[in-house]
């Protein structure tokens, strides 16, 4: 069999896996075994424990199990719904004011959890029904909150940016920085479509004479408030040299945890429970996913399949955004079948050899890929957004809900062209505080 025909095998297998509903990690973990047996025997398991023990073996990873208690800490705690409750008093005047409130709630949201699942369910549990108590329409009321969770895998601290950082050995604190800026656009392209449909529709929630006082506007601050210094802290420790990012990661959850028990008497054993049975079980999966990663990549490589893709692609000699069109249309279509972080593990390592050939930035690169995988959790059919806002709405049918996302997957469509025309927006930042790219090290 030649090394196309295997290729091809080893595509249409693991996409039938996948879309089976099997467990990414164990669905990657059982291709790469069975392929390595058939292609080149049972000798070749002995390096299996080895190499999967390597994928783990890495202690940048210490940061995804503290950044994923952050999340589960807020979100186990009522800060989404004060957060949600804030914005709507200071915008309410705004048409949409209420729309905008959760864009703006998830991007906040987003930097304190840095998960889009939990962005996505934390805010819609308290937007959906509130913007179609005041009648909003469902399209739009569900379809921000989808686009507006993605917002979580792209405003730092990003689960997305550290797992692309230890696939392509890319800094992972300049990925964070990378994503500020993008992140602030998406957010702003997401508001102005929405200012745009309620203005068209001619809708208005509140009566013209309706007004919050000022007392209760600022009385909605103190809450949220310790949590916005948290971000600040943070992302201060991190980008001013004071700390890793494990280190980083490990205060933020350390202090997300005491401020949700002090502000939010979460004294209970049930409440410390279910932040603990979160974290460990997402934590588990995220890693596992990484591990089998690593020898699903083994596997591509032994097989050499992913030396040959990268020649042949370096071999086509087309203009490199012909180039770039071409991965992000690849990047689009594997994004409606798998998540983001088994995509990010199995294709970052292939194509950024095709990338840093070609010219481009790799940390600019891993924006645009991150924006991709956006795309893929608001269409169809893995879509996971989609499918948590309809379990918050079920009455909403699943067409409307994906109706509603369309316009966001085209500002999705518009940031990465934009990104194209001007990659300083990505790149201006980290390079700005972290100094020029020399190398790509952690």
């Amino acid at each position: 069999m030649s090394i196309t025909q295997q290729g091809f095998l080893v595509l249409v297998v693991t996409l039938a896996v996948l879309l089976s509903g099997a467990p990414v990690a164990f669905a990657l973990g059982a291709i790469s075994l069975i392929f390595l047996v058939i292609f080149q025997g049972f000798d070749s398991l002995q390096v299996v424990a080895e190499t999967f023990y390597s994928g783990l073996h890495d202690f940048t990873l210490v940061s995804i199990p503290m950044f994923v208690m952050m999340g589960a800490a807020i979100g186990s705690s009522p800060a989404g719904r004060d957060l949600y409750e804030a914005l709507d008093r200071w915008l309410y005047r705004v048409p949409g004011g209420l729309a905008l409130s959760n864009l703006g709630a998830c991007a906040i949201f987003a930097a304190l959890t840095g998960s889009s699942p939990a962005c996505c369910a934390a805010i819609g549990r308290m937007g959906i029904p509130e913007m179609r108590r005041r009648g909003y329409p469902d399209d739009v009321a569900t379809g921000s909150i989808c686009a507006g969770g993605t917002l979580g895998i792209l405003i730092p601290p990003s689960l997305t940016f550290i797992l692309y950082g230890i696939a392509t050995e890319t800094s992972i604190g300049r990925l964070f920085l990378a994503g500020v800026m993008p992140g602030l656009m998406l957010t702003g392209l997401f508001m102005v479509w929405t200012l745009f449909i309620i203005w068209k529709r001619g809708f208005r929630e509140h009566a013209p004479d309706f007004r919050y006082t000022w007392w209760q506007k600022f009385q909605s601050i103190p809450k949220i408030a310790p949590f916005i210094v948290i971000i600040i802290g943070v992302m201060y420790v991190l980008y001013g040299g004071v700390a890793t990012p494990s280190e980083a990661a490990g205060v933020g959850a350390a202090l997300c945890v005491v401020l949700a028990v002090i502000i939010y008497r979460m004294w209970s054993p049930t409440s410390w429970w279910q932040i603990l049975r979160d974290t460990t079980r997402e934590s588990v999966m995220i890693l596992m996913i990484i591990a089998a990663a690593v020898l699903f990549g083994y596997m591509l490589t032994s097989l050499y399949l992913t030396q040959t893709l990268a020649q042949a692609i370096a071999e086509m000699q087309v203009n490199r955004w012909v180039l770039m069109l071409l991965i992000n249309i690849f990047l689009i279509v594997c994004g409606f079948f798998a998540p983001p972080a088994a995509l990010i593990l199995m294709t970052a390592p292939i194509l950024l050899p095709i990338i840093t050939t070609a010219g481009f930035d790799p940390v600019w690169f891993g924006v645009v890929l991150t924006i991709n995988m956006e795309i893929g959790l608001i269409h169809p059919p893995v879509g996971l957004n989609i499918y948590i806002v309809n379990s918050i709405a079920p009455d909403v049918p699943v067409t409307r809900v994906m109706y509603g996302t369309i316009p966001y997957v085209l500002c999705m469509m518009l940031a990465i062209l934009i990104l194209c025309i001007f990659p300083e927006i990505a790149t201006w930042l980290p390079d700005y505080l972290m100094g020029p790219a020399t190398a790509r090290v952690r």
